[in-house]
């Protein structure tokens, strides 16, 4: 798995929306599909990228092919994103503070 592939399979909105239906629960094809709404033929192709960037699985369960969530990847986009998103709650405290500030003062009207 490339960073690159990762951020080119999480680029596509279709592909996020995938991922974020194998967060719930593995599932197979057809599922996958109908929730989606796509056609079988795009969903297959969103899920091979999905695949070949390393963030889902698949098995097979009779005839049909389960896929579900690698964690591995997320984890990893996780541990890149923790600084930023220690940037975001410390502007986030500041702007809660300041709008704690402003309801404190009263109204001149």
């Amino acid at each position: 798995m490339s960073d690159t592939a990762l951020w080119t399979a999480l680029a596509d909105p279709h592909r996020r929306a995938i991922v974020a239906l194998l967060l719930e629960r593995p599932r197979p094809v057809g599922e996958i599909v109908e929730a989606c709404g796509l056609s079988q033929p795009s969903t297959s192709k969103h899920l091979k990228v999905l695949r070949e960037a390393g963030l889902v699985r698949v098995r097979q369960d009779a005839q049909r092919r389960v896929y579900a969530l690698d964690p591995a990847p997320i984890a990893a986009l996780d541990a890149w994103l923790a600084p930023y998103r220690r940037l975001w709650n410390s502007s986030l405290d500041a702007l809660g503070r300041r709008l704690d500030e402003t309801d404190a003062t009263p109204d001149d009207t």
